[in-house]
C-alpha cells in the first residue's frame, strides 16, 4: 500500500508522485490527468490514500484508494 501526492510544480503542470523519494514521478498538463495517473498507480500498489493539493499548495481533497484502509471511522 503506498499513499499518492498530486501537487503543482509552480509552472502551470501537475505532479503525480508517491510518498517516498524513490517513487515513481509522472508530470501531466491538468490535475484530473495527474488525479487519474495517482489514482491509477495507488491501486496498483494494493490501495492507500490520495492526497489532492490545490493551486496553491494546500490539501483540498483525501480519498482512500480500494483496497486501502479509510482512516475515518465513520461508514460510508
Amino acid at each position: 500500500m503506498a499513499d499518492q501526492f498530486v501537487h503543482p510544480d509552480g509552472s502551470g503542470r501537475w505532479i503525480a508522485t508517491g510518498d517516498k523519494s524513490s517513487d515513481r514521478r509522472s508530470t501531466h498538463t491538468t490535475q484530473a490527468d495527474a488525479i487519474a495517473a495517482a489514482r491509477d498507480r495507488c491501486a496498483a500498489t494494493g490501495g492507500g490514500e490520495l492526497v489532492i493539493h490545490g493551486e496553491d499548495g494546500k490539501i483540498r481533497a483525501k480519498n482512500t484508494v480500494a483496497p486501502g484502509n479509510d482512516p475515518s471511522s465513520v461508514p460510508g
